[in-house]
């Protein structure tokens, strides 16, 4: 059986709490122990740093997709196994996630969100059923969740949407998801 591959979207920032770092950390050090590969922004800054450190230590492989405009902001971590640079971020997004077999969202900003609603899209509209998870570190994307619940309740999306996503709260839980999913 192929490796499998987990496409982690994150923030390119570190943010406020200790603890988005130390779960970013924890679930690249899981993706390693678990044999799966990262793939993830090719970042070396932020929680995107972090993951990818962590899984590199273990000794996991690395799949890195940035645009080329991004290669100097986010500190393009260049010593992966493999580092992709593109022209924009919509093909940054179509790279990571054609590279993948779940997708897990970590805390963010707006360019996690737009790679969640992304993927979440095009979920709803039946072109994938790779596993979307949201890892709800300190209670992050409660407000999200509370929004997707929002959509449904006032008749912009069927209830389907709601079930497809998984909110995770903690890697310990992420990584039972997962190995029930990619196994």
């Amino acid at each position: 059986m192929a490796v499998r591959s987990v496409c982690v979207f994150c923030g390119s920032r570190a943010g406020r709490r200790p603890e988005y770092e130390a779960e970013a950390t924890a679930l690249g050090q899981l993706i390693a122990r678990e044999g799966w590969r990262l793939v993830y922004g090719a970042g070396d800054v932020g929680l995107m740093g972090a993951v990818a450190r962590a899984a590199q230590a273990e000794g996991a492989e690395t799949f890195g997709v940035i645009p080329e405009h991004l290669v100097r902001w986010e500190v393009g971590k260049t010593d992966l196994t493999r580092f992709v640079v593109t022209e924009t971020m919509h093909e940054r997004k179509k790279v990571m996630f054609m590279n993948c077999d779940a997708i897990v969202v970590l805390p963010g900003g707006a360019g996690s969100l737009d790679e969640f609603f992304e993927v979440l899209t095009w979920r709803q509209l039946g072109l994938h059923d790779k596993p979307v998870i949201l890892l709800n570190t300190a209670g992050y994307w409660t407000p999200l969740a509370g929004l997707i619940d929002h959509v449904i309740a006032e008749g912009f999306a069927d209830e389907s949407l709601r079930g497809f996503v998984t909110v995770c709260e903690d890697v310990q839980t992420l990584g039972g998801t997962l190995r029930a999913t990619l196994s």
